[in-house]
């Protein structure tokens, strides 16, 4: 058996690898949550109907198949309750993803132009609030936002205002956790991307005769926009599903999709509608992920 052969299955393994772990950990569930959108509400356990029981026969299958029905997704949209509570998770997380990025954007340029001794040190201040749990940091930010907490303190202290401010169960709470929780997703992949940059192109730029405003906007960002779509995408999406913080921080005026999606399953006991909500929500999230592979499949194909 010759050494190339002898290589080749395991090469094979590892390239399928991934993608029995999709199957296994995503397509595998997704199929469950799917089957439970189509089906009905009930009193019993589990909370739907009608259940698969593959020892009672191709008949009882075929019963079982014939049981399924739409009337879940023809409820998310005919009841507002669901449509806005999509168009909130949407708008929040293109407003969020907007300040992430304009606040990780100086910071990220600024660690790519930093010394390479120091370049280390700054990835390492950005990542050391995941060394914190997360649901844990929420929690000081609760804290932080009472009504005598330390916010009000130093704004009172430094006659900012009057009387202390109502932060908690507002939107701008809500939209201070995102912004303090996903920053790091934002400035690392533009780091990554700011820091293998060129200088020459820069320089080049300069001898031309271009300013330093004309060089950032024709030279650096066009360069840096799979950076900025990566990190766009990585605060996007879990963004838009997101339950602690708008729980924790918003107020209870107007629901995000997760936290509908909580009370659907937990309070509620209404399985079916709320994996069809899963499903939906899936589905809208995978949509910015294909046009993001369309673009970069195009930008490769425009480089060659």
């Amino acid at each position: 058996m010759s050494a190339r052969r002898i290589f080749a299955a395991p090469a094979r393994l590892a390239a399928i690898a991934p993608y029995l772990w999709m199957a296994a950990f995503f397509l595998v569930p997704f199929g469950f949550v799917l089957k439970i959108s189509l089906s009905q509400t009930a009193v019993a356990q589990p909370p739907y109907l009608p259940v698969f029981d593959l020892t009672q026969g191709l008949d009882a299958i075929k019963a079982a198949f014939a049981g399924l029905s739409l009337d879940n997704y023809r409820l998310l949209g005919s009841d507002s309750l669901y449509v806005l509570s999509y168009l909130r998770s949407l708008v929040v997380a293109a407003v969020s993803t907007t300040i992430l990025l304009v606040i990780g954007y100086p910071i990220a340029y600024g660690m790519a132009r930093l010394p390479p001794r120091w370049q280390g040190i700054a990835m390492m201040l950005v990542i050391v609030p995941f060394w914190t749990s997360f649901l844990i940091r929420i929690y000081a930010w609760i804290n932080i936002l009472q009504h005598d907490g330390l916010l009000n303190k130093i704004l009172l202290a430094l006659h900012v205002v009057s009387a202390p401010l109502v932060w908690l169960a507002t939107d701008s709470a809500m939209y201070l956790g995102i912004v303090y929780s996903y920053l790091p997703f934002m400035i690392l992949p533009l780091y990554a991307t700011l820091v293998k940059m060129d200088s020459a192109l820069l320089e080049a730029a300069n001898d031309l005769g271009a300013s330093p405003r004309a060089t950032f906007w024709l030279v650096t960002f066009p360069l840096s926009l799979p950076g900025v779509g990566a990190g766009a995408l990585l605060c996007f999406i879990p963004i838009v599903g997101e339950f602690v913080i708008p729980d924790l921080l918003a107020g209870s005026d107007s629901l995000m999709i997760g936290q509908t999606l909580w009370l659907e399953f937990f309070t509620n006991k209404d399985w079916p509608v709320a994996s069809a909500v899963a499903v939906v929500l899936l589905v809208l999230l995978v949509a910015p992920l294909a046009l993001y592979d369309r673009l970069q499949r195009r930008q490769i194909e425009e480089g060659r």
